[in-house]
């Protein structure tokens, strides 16, 4: 199973605590605008930590819900979707794959989503959706991209409450026993940070094998 902590680079303290406490093994999300993300990212790389990129897409309340500045939108052309994808990109390196910050609308919207999932694929980069999205359209469009993908099954901590988080961890570990694999998301909140240091311990003592996302892709070019 795999864990990813989204949202690094937004908060520095939420940043730096993720850093200090989580176990290498835990998957680092870094939002493409976030601020000292090349240093963050060091850091986190030097701890071992799986790196993601978060890049802003059009949820379907946007423009009242702006997820930022170079957020990819469905009506714009496919090449300034392009060069705002490319942007984010340029902010951090070492990442394994991108991730949605956000997302509905464009995730819904073949004809959105093809053009950058085929660019992210050509890039030798993995896709991971969050799971929010009930009408993503990602597992149809990449497979016929080369771009591995993934899904997150279970949102860790949609309840703000060390014990919850647990709970849904525990969701999580029954889902990979159930399925062979499962991957869970949470946000750099401090309850969230604490739940899964707490819980990895825990984990590992029972057997509980934790892996970088990469590891759960299903790869198109893959027979």
């Amino acid at each position: 199973m795999a864990i990813v902590v989204t949202g690094l680079g937004l908060s520095q303290t939420g940043t730096q605590r993720a850093i200090q406490q989580l176990p290498e093994e835990v998957t680092f999300a870094f939002a493409a605008s976030g601020n000292s993300l090349q240093r963050w990212m060091q850091e986190a790389r030097r701890g071992g930590h799986e790196i993601l990129l978060q890049v802003p897409f059009e949820p379907f309340d946007y423009p009242a819900n702006d997820p930022g500045p170079d957020t990819l939108l469905t009506w714009k052309p496919v090449s300034k979707n392009i060069e705002s994808l490319h942007r984010a990109m340029g902010e951090i390196t070492n990442y394994t794959g991108i991730m949605n910050y956000q997302g509905g609308r464009f995730l819904s919207d073949p004809n959105a989503m093809e053009p950058v999932l085929r660019d992210i694929g050509k890039r030798g980069l993995l896709f991971l959706d969050d799971g929010t999205a009930a009408q993503s359209k990602t597992a149809v469009i990449a497979k016929g991209t080369e771009a591995p993908y993934a899904f997150a099954d279970v949102q860790l901590d949609k309840q703000l409450d060390v014990n919850a988080i647990i709970q849904k961890l525990d969701e999580l570990e029954r889902v990979a026993k159930r399925n062979g694999q499962a991957i869970g998301v949470a946000a750099a909140f401090d309850e969230s940070i604490d739940a899964i240091a707490q819980w990895t311990q825990e984990a590992a003592m029972r057997g509980v094998e934790v892996v970088g996302v990469a590891a759960l892709t299903n790869d198109p070019k893959r027979p």
